[in-house]
């Protein structure tokens, strides 16, 4: 597939890694990344999971959304708002997976379409647009 007209969804982590350490990623996705042609897309959904990760505490976590929101938008990630669609969407999807997030995610990228790319094994067993790295 060309990288013309295409569409990444960030999982989460993956989100977090590609503006706080992008170098360690793979490099075929700090290329795709980088490319102009690429549209790569952060969900508002990352952002509602950090912001309730943020607020239980941890040490071992401390990025807060709007900083992560603002970092995704300078680096020319474009949000993706959670639509009704996408909660539909979310009902129809087998139980392979238990994390509401990452099913969100998953739907989004199922009515965009867009490739998610994703370290979570699970997810790649709902569909070709699910891209390990």
């Amino acid at each position: 597939m060309t990288s013309q007209g295409l569409s990444l969804l960030l999982d989460t982590n993956v989100l977090l890694a590609a503006l706080i350490a992008p170098d360690t990623l793979p490099t075929p996705t700090q290329q795709a990344l980088r490319d102009a042609a690429v549209t790569v897309r952060f969900s508002a959904s990352s952002l509602w999971e950090i912001a309730i990760k943020c607020s239980l505490g941890r040490q071992d976590f401390t990025f807060r959304p709007e900083d992560i929101e603002l970092l995704a938008r300078e680096t020319g990630f474009t949000e993706l708002p959670v639509l009704s669609q996408h909660t539909h969407a979310v009902a129809t999807l087998p139980w392979l997976h238990r994390d509401p997030f990452d099913r969100l995610l998953l739907a989004q990228a199922i009515a965009l379409p867009a490739r998610l790319l994703t370290t979570d094994v699970l997810l790649a067993k709902y569909s070709d647009l699910v891209q390990l790295i």
